[in-house]
């Protein structure tokens, strides 16, 4: 199983992702979750403390690491387009609730078409974690759209969209949809979180096709105060554990009968 998480801004889901992999884990799953986020945080919502957190580096800071895998020389302008990259899950995931954690961080560019030795050996490392792996790999992306662009994520099973009840993160749902389609992703599914009543449901239901819904995750204090406290929202909230838990049950399902 190989999800890709995205969706706009603030929406929630780091939450998500974050819950989905706990859940994994506490079935005995292998799980990689992989932050690909530069506002990194998935580990907070793992269960990590700020202190263990504060000690790791994303690999695409890691520039000795990039230099020896890639071979790039010190202007970055001749590079290998193929880096070793199967040791690097085991060498540098750290393991929390019985979740592996790999920081990858993003590339900083002003533009989707950046072909650098960072890039290179982000895109390497997914390509292996959606290809190669046989764990349950969780991608938490950043926020927007770029890393459609780039191809990042075009093994992935799926990509679950994660809005709020609300016109901008339904356009958001359409745009990852088309990009998708062109990377040969077929299935896109959506999450609606902080959902507050029956009337946000039913704008959600209006716009969002039945086929790519997937569930409602309510709003809900108590995510809030784990957010506030740096902590895990699956070990504060019952809730919002038993809702995310049904829509991974439905993906399970549909995931056998794709089988």
């Amino acid at each position: 199983m190989k999800i890709a998480v995205t969706g706009k801004g603030g929406v929630g889901k780091t939450t998500f992702a974050a819950t989905l992999a706990r859940l994994y884990a506490e079935e005995g799953k292998n799980v990689l979750a992989a932050d690909v986020d530069p506002d990194a945080n998935l580990g907070l919502a793992l269960g990590f403390s700020e202190e263990e957190l504060d000690s790791i580096v994303p690999i695409s800071k890691m520039q000795k690491l990039i230099q020896e895998r890639t071979g790039a020389d010190a202007m970055g302008q001749f590079f290998r387009m193929n880096p070793k990259v199967d040791d690097i899950p085991d060498l540098y995931a750290k393991t929390c609730n019985g979740v592996k954690l790999l920081t990858l961080g993003t590339v900083e560019t002003g533009g989707s078409g950046c072909v650098c030795p960072e890039h290179v050996i982000l895109k390497r490392i997914i390509n292996h974690l959606v290809l190669r792996s046989d764990d349950v790999v969780i991608l938490d992306m950043e926020a927007g759209l770029e890393h459609l662009g780039r191809g990042t994520t075009s093994g992935m099973d799926q990509f679950i969209v994660v809005i709020e009840p609300g016109a901008r993160s339904v356009q958001t749902y359409k745009n990852v949809k088309r990009l998708a389609k062109d990377l040969g992703v077929k299935q896109v599914r959506v999450v609606a979180n902080k959902v507050r009543g029956a009337e946000d449901e039913e704008f959600v239901r209006s716009r969002i096709p039945q086929e790519d819904l997937l569930g409602f995750i309510h709003y809900n204090t108590e995510v809030i105060d784990a957010d506030r406290l740096g902590k895990s929202p699956f070990d504060f909230s019952e809730t919002a554990k038993a809702e995310i838990r049904a829509i991974k049950e439905k993906i399970d399902d549909e995931s056998s009968v794709r089988r």
